[in-house]
């Protein structure tokens, strides 16, 4: 139709301006009819997250009163399976173990967003005194132990949860498609729960374009501490065993004292940080975790064994130390007449927030919880596996703070504690902050790509 007026057009140039102000109106009034329906989104998030508060603080309860440990995760995931099949969402169960994958399909055409919440637990002995106080018992290494949501998972699964049931009433007016993923054996190393579920196709069919997922700490209830680039270290394990020769407690010079050459190793490893690492480069740690030898006082054992972590924020330090960590304790062994088998056991990769993504959400975590609640945080020597998700797709990981106002955070017991203790008020904000992210992500369509 406009060709056959071109002629009248190249005569009248008043009419091409017009029909340039007139397409850029119709822009700016579809602009606006979005805005309104994202604004509206808001609201409806914000009443329905009301609505549910009630749930989402029974289910973290439940949860945190019935601690699985990693691979173990049978009873919180048939929990899950069962509450996304009841919102109607398309549920895959058995991902990588026992991950379970909600799909939520929008009614209208759009990107693909991922949520993600960890179910596992730790062997860790509750003593916070609480009425679904957990009173689980295992083995674990060979010795009995309790069993804990010491670092918050149970919060994880709660909020996302609720998440779930928040988008799944908004289905029509969402833009395209949320993926909630509940995900086994975070606390697994070195194998975890990520890598098997990308194994299983989790980003796939439908492809993920990107991943969100928060993690519950020490910090005034409620806060959001984010950073782009590394915000949790490589985490990778070892284990020593150092071979000695058993003999009286009484005659150490007919032995090799396996327990004194490992107290040396320990302290060697140490000076692999303190003295050759470079750490204005970055920050990095040699833990120890465990030490055994010797079954009686007068007998020098045949060996001891030790087991511990590397956490590393640099790809090229995290190499350099793993490399020394061997030679540091071979040396030594041999040093004393006797040989120390080492073993290192690659793990988490360093989790790096996509800054773009991060920058371009962090609008988002403002307008949810306020511009004095969120805060640019340090990075951690913690390890995530959600660092797998993050290797594959733009992803953001994000802290939310569960200290209870009042609590001075110096003194509040830190994750993997066994007094950790999260602040039930911070768990509808971890419902809105997931479900807006999700909403203004979809909004704004995939990260282009360069």
């Amino acid at each position: 139709m406009l060709l056959a007026f071109k002629p009248y057009l190249q005569k009248a140039p008043m009419l091409p301006r017009l029909l340039s102000l007139a397409a850029g109106l119709a822009l700016a009034s579809q602009l606006a009819a979005q805005s309104a329906d994202l604004s509206a989104l808001h609201s409806a998030i914000d009443k329905q997250t009301t609505l549910i508060e009630a749930k989402v603080v029974d289910w973290r309860r439940d949860i945190h009163q019935h601690p699985e440990l990693s691979t173990h995760e049978m009873r919180t995931a048939k929990l899950v399976a069962d509450h996304l099949r009841a919102l109607g969402l398309e549920v895959q169960t058995g991902v990588g173990g026992n991950g379970v994958v909600g799909i939520l399909r929008g009614g209208k055409r759009g990107p693909v967003v991922a949520l993600r919440a960890d179910m596992d637990a730790l062997p860790v002995t509750e003593m916070v005194d609480l009425p679904f106080k957990s009173t689980v018992r295992t083995t674990y290494n060979g010795q009995e132990t309790g069993v804990m949501h010491a670092c918050g998972h149970d919060n994880h699964v709660a909020i996302l949860m609720g998440t779930a049931e928040v988008l799944a009433s908004l289905k029509a007016q969402l833009p395209g498609t949320v993926k909630f993923i509940f995900q086994p054996a975070e606390e697994g190393a070195p194998i975890g729960g990520a890598g098997p579920m990308i194994e299983a196709g989790v980003l796939e069919n439908p492809k993920v374009d990107a991943i969100f997922g928060l993690h519950v700490g020490p910090g005034l209830s409620g806060t959001i501490g984010w950073r782009g680039g590394a915000i949790a270290a490589a985490a990778d394990g070892f284990r020593i065993i150092v071979h000695g020769k058993q003999t009286h407690g009484a005659l150490p010079s007919l032995g090799i004292d396996p327990i004194v050459v490992g107290a040396q190793i320990v302290l060697g490893l140490q000076t692999i940080i303190s003295r050759q690492s470079d750490l204005m480069t970055a920050p990095a740690v040699v833990t120890i975790g465990a030490f055994h030898a010797g079954l009686r006082e007068n007998i020098i054992p045949d060996s001891a064994w030790m087991i511990g972590t590397v956490r590393t924020l640099n790809a090229e330090m995290r190499t350099d130390i793993l490399a020394r960590l061997k030679r540091t304790a071979e040396s030594i062994a041999q040093s004393a007449g006797t040989t120390a088998d080492v073993r290192i056991d690659l793990g988490y990769p360093i989790t790096i927030n996509d800054v773009a993504l991060a920058n371009r959400m962090v609008p988002t975590l403002r307008r949810v919880v306020g511009d004095d609640q969120v805060h640019t945080s340090s990075a951690s020597l913690t390890g995530e596996d959600f660092s797998r998700f993050e290797e594959k797709v733009p992803g953001f990981f994000f802290g939310l703070g569960v200290t209870p106002k009042g609590k001075d955070l110096r003194t509040a017991a830190p994750n993997h504690s066994p007094l950790f203790f999260a602040d039930e008020a911070a768990l509808p904000i971890g419902v809105r902050i997931m479900s807006n992210v999700a909403v203004d992500f979809l909004a704004g369509g995939a990260p282009q790509k360069p």
